[in-house]
């Protein structure tokens, strides 16, 4: 089974310059699960990337994973 969360966590402490501050937390609903990710404030630029493509990236992997389970979910970057 697919750990979406611990996914997500690893790899945005990847790419962050404080990966203890790295967090993943999940709530769900009847439609989807909403997987909220939240970094530390100097590495928000990072996680986000040029033109929001490393988010579009981080997203498209974890929706990928998801459909493995059939889950829909979407990801928040706070």
């Amino acid at each position: 089974m697919v750990e979406i969360s611990r996914l997500l966590e690893d790899m945005v402490r990847a790419i962050v310059e404080h990966p203890d501050e790295v967090s993943v937390s999940e709530s769900e609903s009847a439609v989807e699960t909403v997987y909220t990710l939240k970094v530390a404030e100097s590495d928000m630029g990072m996680v986000i990337g040029k033109h929001g493509n490393i988010a579009r990236a981080i997203r498209t992997v974890a929706k990928a994973a998801a459909r493995i389970t059939d889950k829909k979910i979407s990801v928040e970057i706070r």
